[in-house]
């Protein structure tokens, strides 16, 4: 027999139901907020996977369409992969869970939210993440939770709890907060320059609410919990560690891994290995762990290093930035184009404008398709770490990544009607050592000025990395971590904005939790490494937008025009509009209000395209004069085509100042001439005289 269990949450009812259904898996939560369907499962495999060195965790989020009551596009009618949102829900599901499983264990672990209803008051992703940690915490699954999330939105300064998707959508303020017992375990965010007084304030209302949340999931865990299962431990021996450090000192651990080159570490490290390898030759249990005890070594010699003599691995201050250095216009012929440096780290960012007509459309959980202007795509190939893999095409990572610049620098863009492209940018990783994400956000803001996008402000973004102690008071803030830093480290703290507050936070932790001071302290040290990269580095490379679009971008022109006159421009089944791009080579996009946006790269062409639209939607006056061409020769007289899908006919006596017999014996087909409008005649044509241009 199920139980249900009820709260409310943010003035709707959230409604758990345990062993309705998925009674087979090791944990089930059939959830419903509000009207918001999602069935969250938890299995485990029941032996761990054999020669691994972490914990095979796997977070789907899938979005069915009948969700939203609609069929899938394309030939197959279902589901296919993965969209953008579910990839990056996933993401956000999986960062606070993951600390809170044992990091001894390497049993196949997989967390399943499907979303099955939608009620737009309701987001779904808020029930998934709160299932997915009830499913888990309920099932035989070794974890140290629960967990909880809230989504805080904010508008008119006002924070609204859980936002419904069109406060979500449309508010100055996107913010996840997972929380555990004690402490904040997950940060993700978007905001519209919201100051950091007021992010920590949303963070904190966010945190207390998951506490309730969590004595609420205590109640269904007491009441169907199971009891946990044991596990094969794979923590590396003592008596290996001792073995490790007999052969290698600290000390000499100490002077391999402390290095600003990352090639030469990662050789000292290889070396070191290959001793342990010969010493271990006989101790084939030893080397089937080796690579996760050197790990392991150098884990502990950094940490050690950093949190008690407060020296990091390159030499710098805790405090310091990496040698900056910033650039734009590297590659020629393209729209913009920008590199940021960072120490190792290096990002080219690429722009490319188009017409609106190129916007991205998605189609998701959402009432409607959603229209995506701004585009910033990430890739991160592996030769930028020195390695060698064939590339797959974007992994989650790339995907998250590339939302993350991307939301960083959606509140600093021109609205539409300021500036009526669709733009795209695309960031390319060309050397790795930490923090490629708050790179690309720095590249891709020089970028845009350098294609001329008139961005308001200035963004930039910087990572911030935890070493922390025994204690909640023991603890080293770091900032600008690399890549060692961040691998031994036990936080990744990404904050991007402009001067005047927060544009996007992503913040990852191995830990279980942080303190409100470790937060504080974080966000205040990266408002201030972003001053200094925008003032000591990017503003040199380029200040501000460029006043204009570069000479191979498209320009664009617009025009309004009467909505009743649309039909008239686009003509029967499109024959007028592709005439005139046919003729001129320009694209041309009209909005069902009348815009009209005609792109191109010849401005003549578009001038021309711009006359022939105005054209077509005037209603002619008497004594205007136009330049035409003769497409229709009857006995009566020739029909001159002005303007595409646009004729008026000039009747025999109209021709010439003499009397002629035949239409023939002065026009062709195809000749340009020049008439004068007479109005319209009996039959409410528009009639021309090609005799009395010389009167007016």
């Amino acid at each position: 027999m199920y139980k249900s269990f009820t709260m409310d949450l943010a003035g709707r009812t959230l409604k758990v139901d345990v062993n309705r259904v998925g009674k087979q898996a090791n944990g089930c939560a059939f959830m419903q907020y509000g009207e918001t369907t999602v069935l969250c499962t938890a299995t485990a495999s029941e032996k761990p996977r054999d020669g691994i060195d972490f914990f095979p965790l796997s977070v789907e989020y899938s979005e069915k369409l009948y969700a939203v009551g609609k069929i899938p596009g394309g030939f197959n009618k279902r589901e296919g992969k993965a969209s953008e949102n579910a990839v990056l829900t996933s993401r956000v599901i999986d960062r606070p869970m993951r600390p809170l499983f044992p990091k001894d264990y390497r049993n196949d672990v997989t967390l399943e939210c499907m979303v099955m209803a939608v009620d737009p008051e309701c987001r779904p992703e808020v029930t998934a993440m709160l299932g997915a940690s009830i499913s888990t915490c309920i099932s035989d699954i070794p974890f140290d939770g629960p967990c909880a999330m809230t989504q805080m939105g904010m508008i008119n300064g006002e924070f609204i709890v859980n936002p419904s998707q069109e406060q979500w959508k449309n508010g100055d303020l996107k913010l996840t907060v997972a929380s555990t017992r004690e402490k904040v375990i997950m940060i993700e965010a978007g905001a519209n320059e919201i100051p950091d007084d007021k992010m920590l304030e949303a963070i904190y209302k966010a945190h207390d609410i998951n506490l309730s949340i969590i004595q609420f999931i205590d109640g269904i865990v007491a009441e169907c919990g199971k009891a946990k299962h044991e596990y094969v431990s794979c923590a590396i021996p003592t008596e290996m560690f001792d073995a490790m450090k007999a052969i290698v000192s600290p000390a000499e651990m100490e002077v391999a891994v402390f290095t600003d080159e990352k090639q030469v570490r990662e050789e000292n490290i290889r070396v070191i290995t290959a001793k342990f390898e010969e010493a271990f030759a006989d101790k084939p249990e030893w080397l089937a762990v080796l690579g996760e005890a050197v790990y392991q070594y150098q884990k502990k010699t950094v940490r050690k290093m950093i949190l008690k003599d407060h020296k990091r691995p390159d030499g710098r201050a805790i405090t310091q930035i990496r040698p900056l250095a910033a650039e734009v216009d590297i590659i020629p012929r393209v729209h913009g184009s920008a590199m940021f440096t960072r120490g190792q780290t290096q990002i080219c960012d690429v722009v490319t404008l188009a017409p609106l007509s190129e916007v991205q459309r998605v189609d998701g959980l959402d009432e409607n398709v959603i229209a995506k202007r701004y585009m910033h795509h990430y890739n991160f190939p592996s030769y930028s770490v020195g390695e060698t893999k064939v590339s797959r095409g974007p992994g989650r990572r790339e995907i998250g990544h590339g939302a993350l610049a991307e939301r960083a620098l959606l509140p600093v863009l021109p609205s539409e009607d300021e500036f009526p492209y669709a733009i795209r940018a695309v960031s390319e990783t060309f050397e790795s050592n930490g923090s490629t994400s708050m790179a690309s956000t720095c590249a891709s803001c020089m970028a845009l000025m350098a294609a001329g996008v008139p961005i308001k402000k200035m963004v930039a973004g910087i990572s911030c990395g935890l070493v922390t102690g025994d204690t909640d008071d023991d603890y080293l803030v770091l900032t600008d971590i690399q890549g060692l830093e961040d691998f031994f480290g036990d936080m990744d703290f990404k904050v991007t904005g402009t001067k005047d507050g927060i544009t996007a936070i992503q913040m990852d932790i191995k830990i279980h939790g942080l303190t409100k001071a470790i937060v504080e302290e974080a966000i205040k040290r990266t408002k201030e490494a972003r001053y200094f990269i925008m003032d000591e580095c990017m503003s040199k490379a380029i200040a501000e937008p460029r006043k204009t679009v570069g000479q191979y971008a498209p320009k664009i022109i617009s025009l309004q025009i009467n909505p009743e006159k649309i039909g008239d421009v686009v003509g029967q089944r499109g024959k007028t509009i592709n005439e005139i791009i046919a003729r001129t080579g320009v694209k041309i996009d009209i909005t069902d209000e009348g815009k009209v946006s005609v792109c191109g790269t010849d401005k003549e062409a578009m001038d021309k395209a711009i006359d022939m639209i105005k054209l077509i939607t005037t209603d002619f006056a008497e004594g205007q004069i136009f330049q035409g061409t003769v497409v229709s020769i009857k006995d009566f007289g020739a029909f001159v085509e002005f303007a595409p899908g646009k004729e008026g006919m000039v009747h025999i006596s109209k021709i010439a100042k003499e009397r002629i017999e035949h239409v023939e014996d002065v026009l062709t087909l195809g000749d340009k001439v020049t008439v004068v409008c007479l109005g319209k005649d009996k039959m409410g044509r528009t009639s021309f005289s090609m005799k009395d241009v010389a009167q007016q």
